[in-house]
């Protein structure tokens, strides 16, 4: 009954996302935006709410928020007007936030979330630019204010230009969600508006989650906040949902609050209760002129958007023939595609998209570094690739010539020779040959019969003779030969 009972439920699930900007400065004021710095060295009396000190808008932050819209399909508003949204909290100086409400930079628009084999739309609702709020930093061993035995505040974060970006509720699920996450930073860091460094706060996402009824009509929306990686973001909402739907099949009643999701235990808890809306009293914030954004603009800002990442991944799978799964792996980091886009102008794209996806993306996740600070050269890459396919060295070999130039730098090609991993010659290596068929002579006539799934014992028994030093692919190749297959 139970399980015909979840069948009926459906997820709904919204997602917010606060996007810091790339710019130098803050978004009223000239103070630098910087991270990890000493608490505090970054501040003026505009950041700090001091009376009688008047914010200046940000040109480069509008900007970026336009180009932010462009690539979502947003339709970018020809006026748009800061808002003080009010509420008092430490973090919070001037008692207020400077923001947008009724009149948002861009409204509308749209991304196409690869998720597997399909894709799924999810419609935006607004972005909109706001100042973020100063950085609490809770003292005790859970970082959170409840159990925390005092709270500091660091304001150096505080007016840092920030985006956020609703979407609809077209997520039908936490994996959907987490790939909608991912999508928006791909899409962030690909057009240059941000690093959307989730370590250092540039990308926070909160999650809006509800269940569908049977009959159809919407249930209860809580709010999940504070989810500091995707991975979080995904088993977070599925947490959430399983809690909806035990209450509900347990003839209960879900209450809109607001939720931590905790990894440790695999459970949300409750922050606060929101079954009253914030009452923000917004207004016009009347130290600051409403945007005029002319067509001529924003058409200039429009003419300057990179490749997209959806452009480029369908552009690497008819280009370069990859598979649609090669392609947004190498796609979702903009470095990394430049770098394969580089390799493979020399050398078989297939085979730099192997290596390069598989191999050296592993290493680069296992060092936790990305290819623009990483040793390997693109022609390292090359270089790499051409020993291999020439046979000068053996698949595995190249591997461990990787791992060195990797932690050197040095040229694939001069650790193959220090090292002494060049693949065997042809007399020698036939030579290992003939003996493997001579010293396995029920394998190698089942060979000449036409059974080919013993050809690869007798290759592992010549790799093992040659100790590595020989290609695979060349020993299978002299096998067949010798045995007339």
């Amino acid at each position: 009954m139970q399980a015909q009972a979840r069948e009926t439920y459906q997820a709904v699930i919204g997602l917010e996302f606060h996007v810091h900007l790339a710019t130098t400065t803050k978004m009223f004021c000239g103070c630098r935006v910087t991270y990890g710095e000493e608490p505090n060295t970054h501040t003026c009396p505009v950041c700090l709410g001091h009376p009688g000190a008047l914010p200046v808008i940000n040109e480069k932050a509008i900007e970026l928020g336009v180009m932010a819209g462009l690539a979502l399909n947003c339709n970018v508003a020809e006026r748009a007007e800061f808002a003080r949204k009010n509420y008092f909290y430490p973090d919070l100086p001037k008692g207020y936030q400077i923001s947008q409400f009724d009149l948002p930079i861009c409204i509308g628009g749209h991304l196409d979330v690869p998720l597997g084999d399909e894709t799924i739309r999810v419609g935006i609702t607004r972005l909109h630019l706001e100042e973020d709020a100063a950085k609490n930093v809770h003292v005790g061993e859970s970082g959170r204010m409840h159990g925390s035995v005092g709270s500091m505040v660091d304001y150096n974060r505080g007016g840092t230009p920030l985006m956020e970006i609703v979407t609809e509720p077209d997520i039908p699920s936490p994996e959907a969600a987490r790939a909608t996450a991912n999508h928006i930073k791909e899409i962030m860091r690909a057009i240059g508006v941000s690093e959307a460094d989730m370590e250092k706060g540039q990308l926070r996402c909160d999650a809006n989650v509800s269940i569908r009824n049977p009959d159809g009509s919407f249930g209860t929306k809580t709010e999940l906040k504070n989810m500091n990686s995707f991975r979080f973001v995904e088993r977070g909402i599925a947490a959430e949902l399983a809690r909806q739907r035990e209450i509900l099949e347990s003839g209960g009643r879900v209450e809109q609050t607001t939720l931590h999701y905790d990894p440790n235990d695999d459970e949300v808890h409750e922050l606060r209760s929101k079954e009253f809306a914030h009452d923000y009293r917004y207004f016009p914030e009347p130290d600051l002129l409403p945007l005029e954004l002319s067509e001529a603009w924003v058409s200039e800002i429009k003419s300057r958007l990179p490749e997209l990442p959806d452009e480029m991944r369908a552009r690497f799978v008819e280009s370069y023939g990859l598979s649609a799964y090669d392609a947004g792996v190498l796609t979702a980091d903009r470095d990394l595609a430049v770098f394969y886009e580089k390799v493979a102008s020399e050398v078989d794209p297939k085979q730099a998209a192997n290596w390069i996806s598989g191999d050296l993306r592993a290493r680069l996740n296992e060092a936790g570094v990305g290819i623009s600070d990483s040793k390997v050269t693109p022609e390292h890459m090359i270089e790499l690739i051409g020993l291999v396919g020439s046979g000068n060295i053996s698949r595995s070999a190249a591997r461990d010539v990787l791992g060195t130039v990797f932690a050197s730098g040095d040229a694939p090609s001069a650790v193959v020779e220090r090292e002494g991993l060049a693949s065997m010659g042809g007399d020698a290596l036939s030579g290992i040959v003939d003996g493997v068929i001579a010293a396995n002579p029920d394998e190698a006539e089942r060979v000449r019969g036409g059974d080919k799934k013993v050809i690869g014992f007798l290759v592992g028994q010549v790799m093992k003779e040659a100790r590595g030093s020989a290609d695979g692919g060349r020993v299978r190749q002299l096998l067949l030969e010798k045995l007339g297959s």
